[in-house]
């Protein structure tokens, strides 16, 4: 259904800094489909609102490792 949304939490280790967050944030927000991406430094949570017609939490994940952190 076109306009869907999805919101996922994903658990990012390696965080340990504002500027490791803002990474992890906007290595998300460059998925295809990711609609925004919201990084809880203090909790090492990701919360991410995608239409689940163009992404899916594999590239999530892979987005995060790109940035240098880990999905667990």
């Amino acid at each position: 259904m076109p306009g869907e949304k999805t919101t996922r939490t994903l658990d990012v280790e390696g965080m340990t800094c504002m500027h490791c967050a803002m990474t992890v944030e906007k290595a998300l927000k460059g998925v295809n489909g990711v609609i925004d991406a919201e990084v809880d430094l203090t909790h090492k949570k990701a919360t991410v609102t995608y239409d689940p017609a163009k992404a899916q939490e594999q590239q999530f994940r892979d987005a995060v490792a790109r940035a240098g952190y880990r999905v667990v």
